[in-house]
């Protein structure tokens, strides 16, 4: 009996460890993510809340540059836009379904 106690608390010790890392590994785009964006910050700073983007595009303009990277997945959009590397406008568009 002692034995079956023991395999019992183990595995629902494991199913308990491999559901904390699997919401670990949720998605990154969500509002609590998207309200730690700030203007002024770095794409490297927003890079390391959100991963890397899932698209990106770049202009430069009479030695101004500017880019735009957005974040997608099936919790919504994040859409950043940086002026010189800095956030100058960020928007949040979630999913309909």
């Amino acid at each position: 009996m002692r034995k079956s106690v023991a395999g019992y608390l183990f595995r629902l010790a494991l199913v308990a460890s491999l559901s904390l890392v699997l919401a670990a590994c949720g998605s990154k785009v969500n509002q609590a993510n998207f309200d730690k964006i700030k203007n002024g910050m770095t794409q490297d700073e927003v890079i390391s809340i959100l991963g890397s983007p899932t698209d990106t595009s770049t202009v430069k303009i009479a030695g101004l540059s500017g880019s735009s990277a957005k974040w997608t997945d099936k919790q919504g959009t994040i859409t950043i836009q940086f002026a010189n590397g800095k956030v100058r406008f960020k928007q949040f568009t979630r999913s309909g379904g």
